[in-house]
Parts: structure tokens; sequence; C-alpha cells
């Protein structure tokens, strides 16, 4: 095989190494033929260092660009949805508030409305219990004055027909009325004695002059009497229609109560329902901010953290231009680049030749150990890190790999850092989000579950409400049925029963007249036909009595009949009655029942209605979970590029970093005795 050396500072690593001496020894003398000298390489060093660190400095400009760009958008975005959640908050907290009062107001009102009925009703009550009282006192009151008005009457007419016996009686009666005042009452006692002592000894003109004077105070009576009666109906008429007013006035205060209580309640039954729905909102988008809020702020300190180390790194970047330029100019100068074309041209050369074979011959083992085993591992780790390092090693010269390594080293140690803190971050938002994901997710299984439950339960409850609705409609027509059926059965026993009844009494009045019948023609005498020698035709030779003898098959006939109709009717009468009281149990039974399918059919409507609030309420409650865990997945989304999309593993490339720093300073250790 034939080798072959180049003016490539590149050395193929599978050339001998006395090859490699060759190679080397020829580079030297090319280095040493040529015009151009170590200042002047130096010179041309220092201008590609700054063209490359410009380059990057542009390109590691462009690249933030980008992500401050990014930044500053996503900030923007997460900003106006905060300010969008916090201004709905807050428009949510004043419907809620404002829901709150409004229903607490209600209730105050229709606390106020059910006083206002409970008085309403205990005035009407308490007027109405005082008007029975008082029509109860009138009608005893009125009952009285008639009384006495006929008492006086009665007392009136036998004094003015002079009957002593019966005036003493009716004037008693009169003394012992309730309404008569007292100067008649004593008036009355004076006349009664007088009228004892007059009859013992009886003179017919003081009579006449006591009772003349008894009759006048009466009729003023009666008169008296008669006038207080027609102001105590007068009075009455007028309580009676003052009460009838005054119940007007409460019955239409309290239906007014009623209904504006009524309109109250579902009102604030709307307001509270308005306000569970405002406070799921509000539960709602609070959270959606928070995880915005902290989305924001973790963004934000990603940002604040990535633009210092922007700063920073632009500002070393630029020293280092700077720096690199003023050596430049440095060596560029006269006091450098003139004197040492002027007086070390050659020496220089040779000792810069002498380094660079020296570089290469000084224990040239280590190097090539060093290079294979960089590419041993690189090859075992898959690692392009190690590989590349492997190139640079075999190419440039000790020292400069051995600073390579070192910064490589330092470099992998702080993208680990870096990582470890990423992966931190990343492995705590990814547990966060999980478990708000899985929380979210048995919330919204279960408030699913929950719904069907209602759905099917709700359902079964309609279904249950119609079948007892259309079991009480066949019920309601059973009755009407059972009801027309035992009408006409009923008609039809008493027609029986009638029919019966009279049958018998005709198959009696029958009997009856035949029977007497046969018995007085059971008396009956006939002509006997006397002997003669003439020839008489033939006559009657004993009296006729009857078809008796043959007759008694019909009497008994008829009898049998008139058993039959007794039967008959007994039959009816009982059927009847049994018709009767089987009806009126069906009748009760069908009333109980009826009446247990109406409450039944009520408790299902109301179990119904009651089901179908929940199920609405959960139906809310899902949707706001739902959104949360829509909000949850869609963060996860966010992270997947950065903390899951990332091609191997945390560990695995943890692996390969720690086995490729491992490998570095196995390789820098080996140049160490270099």
């Amino acid at each position: 095989k034939n080798h072959h050396c180049s003016g490539d500072s590149t050395i193929d690593l599978s050339i001998p190494i006395a090859m490699q001496r060759l190679c080397l020894c020829l580079l030297a003398s090319i280095a040493l033929a040529s015009d151009v000298t170590p200042v002047q390489k130096v010179v041309q060093m220092l201008e590609t260092m700054k063209e490359k660190g410009t380059k990057e400095m542009n390109e590691e400009q462009v690249q933030y660009a980008k992500f401050e760009e990014f930044c500053k958008g996503t900030l923007a975005e997460k900003g106006a949805s905060i300010t969008s959640a916090a201004d709905q908050i807050e428009t949510l907290e004043a419907e809620i508030e404002s829901a709150t009062s409004e229903a607490a107001r209600l209730a105050e009102e229709i606390g106020g409305h059910a006083a206002d009925i409970e008085a309403a009703s205990k005035e009407k009550q308490n007027a109405t219990e005082l008007r029975e009282t008082t029509r109860s006192d009138f009608v005893a009151t009125l009952k009285d004055y008639t009384e006495s008005i006929d008492a006086v009457g009665r007392a009136l007419k036998v004094l003015k027909a002079e009957k002593k016996s019966s005036s003493f009686l009716e004037l008693q009666a009169v003394r012992d009325l309730k309404t008569l005042p007292i100067s008649a009452a004593d008036s009355l006692d004076a006349y009664i004695k007088g009228s004892s002592l007059i009859e013992a000894a009886p003179e017919a003109k003081t009579y006449e002059f006591q009772s003349g004077g008894v009759i006048s105070m009466l009729e003023g009576l009666q008169d008296k009497f008669v006038d207080e009666r027609v102001s105590l109906e007068k009075e009455e008429a007028k309580k009676r229609h003052s009460y009838e007013m005054l119940v007007q006035s409460l019955d239409a205060q309290l239906a007014q109560s009623k209904k504006d209580q009524d309109a109250k309640v579902q009102f604030k039954a709307k307001k509270l329902q308005a306000k569970a729905s405002a406070e799921g909102d509000l539960d709602e988008t609070k959270t959606e901010k928070a995880s915005d809020e902290k989305y924001a702020k973790d963004l934000k300190a990603t940002c604040s953290k990535k633009a210092a180390a922007f700063d920073e790194r632009q500002k070393l970047r630029k020293e280092e231009l700077e720096a690199l330029t003023k050596a430049q100019d440095i060596i560029s100068s006269g006091a450098v680049a003139g004197s040492a074309e002027k007086h070390l041209p050659g020496l220089v050369q040779t000792a810069t030749s002498l380094a660079f074979l020296r570089s290469f011959s000084a224990r040239p083992e280590q190097l090539e150990q060093v290079t294979r085993f960089l590419q041993q591992r690189a090859e075992s780790l898959k690692s392009r890190v190690l590989s590349a390092t492997a190139e640079r090693a075999a190419a440039d010269p000790i020292a400069k790999v051995k600073t390579m390594i070192e910064q490589l080293i330092v470099k992998m140690q702080d993208q680990a850092n870096e990582e470890a803190t990423k992966h931190g971050w990343c492995q705590a938002e990814l547990a966060s989000n999980k478990a708000m994901r899985e929380e979210k997710t048995d919330q919204v299984d279960s408030l699913q579950s929950e719904i069907e439950e209602l759905s099917s339960s709700i359902a079964k409850l309609g279904e249950e409400a119609v079948t007892l609705n259309e079991e009480l409609t066949q019920l309601t027509t059973a009755m009407a049925n059972a009801s027309e059926i035992r009408q006409k059965e009923k008609q039809k026993n008493a027609d029986t029963v009638r029919d019966a009844k009279e049958a018998q009494e005709a198959v009696a009045q029958a009997l009856q007249v035949l029977k007497e019948f046969y018995a007085k023609a059971g008396a009956a005498t006939s002509f006997l036909q006397t002997k003669t020698t003439e020839a008489v035709p033939e006559t009657f030779s004993e009296p006729y009595t009857g078809m008796g003898g043959e007759s008694g098959g019909v009497l008994g006939m008829m009898e049998v009949i008139a058993s039959d109709f007794a039967r008959l009717q007994a039959e009816t009468q009982a059927a009847e009655e049994a018709a009767k009281a089987e009806y009126e149990e069906f009748m009760e039974d069908s009333k109980v029942d009826k009446a247990t399918k109406s409450k039944t059919a009520e408790h299902k409507e109301s179990k119904k209605l009651s089901k179908s609030q929940e199920l609405m309420a959960t139906e809310t409650d899902l949707q706001g979970t739902q959104k949360e865990l829509d909000a949850a997945n869609a963060y996860l989304e966010k992270l997947k590029p950065d903390c899951l999309d990332t091609g191997a593993s945390y560990a695995e490339r943890k692996a390969q970093r720690e086995e490729e720093l491992k490998d570095l300073e196995t390789a820098l250790k080996m140049l160490e005795t270099v």
C-alpha cells in the first residue's frame, strides 16, 4: 500500500508511525521553504478567529432575536388572556354579588309577604270570630226583643178584653222579660199587687182605671221595643256590611301578597341558579387564569435568564473581538513584525519547525493511544463529541488538544447542569400536569357517570309517571264503567223484583178466585129425575160441583208458579245486596288505589323535576371540569417539545454525557504525561 503526505495538517491514523515521522519532516521542509513568516501566520490566525467570532456572534444574535420574539409574543398573548380573565372574574364576582344581594333582598321581601299574609289571615280570623260573636249576640237580643214584643202584645190583648184570669199570667210573663225597664217592672208589680186586692173586693171602676194606665204603659213599652228592635237590625246590617267590606279587602290583600310572594320565590330561584352558574364560571376562569399566570411566570423567568446569558455572551464576544483586534494590531506593528523580519526570520522558522516536529516526535505513542482510545469510545457510545475530539486530537498539537478537551469538559458540564435544571422543572411541571389531568379525568368520568345515572333515573321516572297516569285513566274509566253497569244492574234487579211481586199478587188473586168458586160449587144442588113411564130424555143425575177434580192440578201448578216468583224475588234481592256490596267495595278500593297512584305520580313528577335540576347543575360542572381538563391537555402539548419530544430520554442523555465526560477526563489524564 502506498502512503502519501500532503500539505493538510490532518494525519491519517492508519499510516505507521515511521511514515508519519517522514511526513512531518517533509511538512517541516515545506514550512522552511515557504515565504510566510511565523508572525504573518499569527496575524492570519487572529484574522480567522475574528471572522469566526463575528460570524458566531451574528448567528447568536439571529437565534436570540427569534427567541426574544417568541417570548414577547407569548407573554403578550398570555398577558391579554390574563387581563381578559381578570375582567371576566371581576364581572362574574359582580354578578355573583348582585345575585346574592338580590336573593337576600327577595328573601327578605318574601318574608315580609309571609308576615303580611299571616297578619291578614289573623286579622280575617279575628274579624270572623268577632263577627260570629256579634252575630250570635244579635240573634239572642233580637229573639229577646221579638219575645218581648209578642208578650206585650198578648198582655195588651187580654187587658183590653178585660180577661182578669188571663191578664195576670200575661202580665207576669211581661214582668219576667229581660228587656223590661225597671220603672215598668215597678209599675207592673204595683198593678199586679193592686189587682190582687181588687179581686178580693172587686170594684169595676177602679179596675178599669188601673188597667187603662197599664195598657197605656204597655203600648208605650211595645213601641219602645219595636223601635229598639229596628235600631238593632239596622246596626246589625251596618256591622255585617263593614265585616263583608273588611273581608273583601283582606282577601284582595291576601291574593296580592300571595301572588307577589310566588313571583318573588320564582325570581329568587332564578337568581340563585344564575349565581350557581356564575360561580361555576368563576371557578373555571380562576383556574384558567392561574394556569396562564404560572406559565407566563415560568416563561418570563426563562426569558430573563436567556436575556441575561445572551447579554453576557455578547459582551464577552465583543471583548474577545476587541482583544483579537488589539493583538492583531500589535503583532502587525513595526515593533514586532518589522523586527522579526529583520533579525529573526531563519531562527524563528527553524525554532518553529523544530517545535512543530517536537510536538509530534515527543512521545508519539501517548498521542496515538489517546486518539485511538477516543475513537474506540466514540464508536462504542456512538458519540459525535468524542469522534470530533478524536479527529481534532489526531490533527492538532498536544497542547491544543489538551486545551480543547478541557474546554469541552467545562462546556459539557455546563450543559449537564442546564439540562438537569430544565429536567427538574419539566419533571415538576409534568407531575403537576399529570396529577391535574388524572384528577380532572376522574372528575369528568364521575360526572359523566352521574349524568348517565341521572338521565336514566329521569327517563325511568318519566316512564313510571306515564304508566301511573295511564293506570289512573284506566282506573277512572273502570270506575265509570262499573258505575254504569251497576246502575243498569240495579235497575234490572228492581224491575225483576217489581215484576216478581206483581206476578205473585196476580197468582194469589187467581188462586183466590178459583178457590172461592170451587168452594161455592161444591155446595150446589141439582134437580133429581123422577121415574116415569114415559120415555124422557136423560138429563143431570148428580149435582154439578165444577171441575174441582180436574182443577187440582191447575191450582197446584199455580201455587208452584207463585213459589217460583217468590224464590225469584228473594234471589234477586240477595243478588242485588251482594252486587251492591261488591260495587261499594270495588269503588272504595278504586278510590284508595286512585289516591295512592295520584300521590305516587305527583311524587315521581316532583322527583323528576328535582333530578332534572340536579342534572343541569351536573352538566354545568362537567362543562367546567372538561374545560379544565382541556386546559391541562393543552399545557401538556406545550410542555412536550421541551420536556418529552427530545429524542433520547434524560437518563440516556445523562448516562451518555457522563460516559463522554469520563472518557474525556481519561484522555486528558493520558495527555498529562506528554
